[in-house]
């Protein structure tokens, strides 16, 4: 991809470096517009009412979900899944992508790897409200305690999410702190009053060196290193849950490598989404580009076109197994009580991608924003599918039953949203959203007619090159 876009441009309009600068800091030194502030006040008004459902269900019990002694997971898991799921794309633009020198990843890493943190935060407090007592939450963690020899069960495929999601988040979070480090230099220097010394404190004395820089480059390198593993252990971890039970559509060693596709699909999905919005809003029409719109339309082209044909195997594996419970249960998620949902999850993540072949669609954005929603919708509805339908249609049919969510559940869920979107805005308004020193690097190599890939992790202009090597 180098070699036939070496001279591709990365941004639009002919930029000077401090232009960049004002473009991407100017947002974060004035008041929020008036469609910033519309979109806050709506996503707080979803968080707060999620914080009233969590906390009644807190109060009241897990009651108040429609479980029931056959399905036993439900909403709870299906939204875990899902925002793991999302955290994913945001790993692999800033971590992947960086390793095999993508120069197009510029303008939209930053975005996304912030939404991999607030992905993995709506993740985590599900499995916590499900313990039912999230106050113990603490007794999945093994450390000298005074329970004597009450240890936590390491064969738990459970237990193994608390590491998985934990370490994943450490990483992202370290990735995402060490990336912004130039940037906050930047609007240290350019901030006043109180926001200049809580700047200062987060900048770590950034002071722009050669060594500085060779450092970063290096720390940029080994934690993109410790990160890309990540985008395939965290979710075939999670697929692990399912995987090593007995439950027919379950027990399949198919679903690590479906889950983590299917997991890179949902996120660039969502990195789309707020992409496309955020490029309206805050007016970065000339930084986030038709051409990353077209790249991740690519990509999603591509991840869709794998999770159908995951969609066929399951199908050919059940048929060719000869497993009476197999077959039954693909034929009632086809043409059983909730073949609706089945039907939303084929049409949303194996019809609707295809769409983006055209190079009409994909220059459209407004189509591609509805598209990305509507991949969204579907694998959210793929988790659902995988977790409810297996359930309700166990082995006896004395234990079949069917699932409701109450309104507690769906307050649940709008809340997440809300504390996802929230979380994002905030971010939006007070960090610059773009990496803007990547950025001055692409457009530096550029005007001094060297158009190399960048090493994996290099960031510092050219004419510092010498500088950087006697440091």
């Amino acid at each position: 991809m180098d070699s036939d876009h070496a001279n591709e441009r990365v941004i639009d309009g002919d930029k000077s470096l401090s232009d960049v600068t004002h473009d991407i800091f100017s947002p974060l030194e004035t008041r929020g517009s008036g469609r910033w502030w519309a979109g806050f006040l709506l996503a707080v008004s979803a968080l707060l009412l999620g914080l009233v459902a969590v906390g009644y269900q807190i109060v009241t019990g897990i009651g108040t979900w429609g479980l029931n002694r056959t399905v036993g997971w439900a909403f709870d898991i299906t939204n875990f899944v899902f925002w793991v799921g999302i955290g994913h794309a945001g790993t692999l633009i800033s971590a992947v992508l960086l390793l095999f020198r993508q120069k197009w990843r510029t303008s939209i890493n930053r975005a996304a790897e912030a939404m991999t943190i607030f992905a993995v935060m709506c993740a985590g407090i599900f499995p916590l409200i499900h313990m039912g007592r999230p106050w113990l939450a603490h007794w999945v963690f093994p450390y000298p305690n005074p329970r004597g020899s009450l240890w936590v069960n390491w064969r738990s495929p459970l237990l193994w999410d608390v590491f998985a999601i934990g370490t994943y988040f450490t990483i992202s979070l370290l990735f995402w702190y060490v990336g912004l480090i130039p940037d906050l230099a930047t609007a240290r220097d350019r901030a006043k009053g109180l926001r200049r010394h809580v700047l200062r404190f987060f900048a770590l004395g950034w002071t722009g060196s050669a060594r500085t820089w060779s450092r970063y480059e290096i720390a940029c390198v080994l934690l993109a290193a410790l990160a890309t593993p990540l985008v395939v252990s965290v979710h075939s971890v999670v697929s692990a849950d399912f995987a090593t039970a007995v439950i027919p559509g379950w027990h399949a060693t198919l679903f690590p490598p479906y889950f983590v596709i299917g997991a890179v699909f949902s996120g660039f999905a969502m990195v789309l989404t707020l992409m496309l919005v955020a490029r309206k809003v805050m007016h970065f029409e000339e930084y986030i580009t038709e051409r990353h719109v077209g790249a991740m339309c690519k990509i999603l082209v591509f991840t869709g076109t794998i999770v159908g044909l995951a969609y066929m195997t399951e199908i050919f594996t059940a048929w060719y197994s000869a497993s009476a419970y197999e077959q039954f249960l693909f034929k009632n998620r086809a043409m059983g009580p909730m073949a609706w949902a089945f039907w939303i999850m084929v049409s949303c993540n194996v019809i609707s991608p295809q769409l983006l072949w055209l190079r009409k669609v994909r220059t459209n954005l407004g189509l591609v924003f509805v598209l990305s929603l509507v991949i969204n919708v579907g694998m959210w509805f793929e988790r659902f599918v995988i977790i409810v339908t297996s359930l309700t249609r166990d082995f006896l049919p004395s234990a079949w039953a069917g699932y409701t969510p109450t309104s507690i559940e769906i307050a649940t869920l709008i809340g997440s949203f809300g504390l996802f979107f929230t979380a994002f805005l905030l971010f939006c308004r007070f960090v610059p959203m773009i990496a803007a020193s990547e950025i001055k690097s692409v457009l530096l190599r550029r005007r001094a007619g060297d158009d190399r890939p960048l090493a994996a992790g290099e960031t510092q202009p050219p004419a510092d090159a010498d500088a950087r090597r006697a440091a």
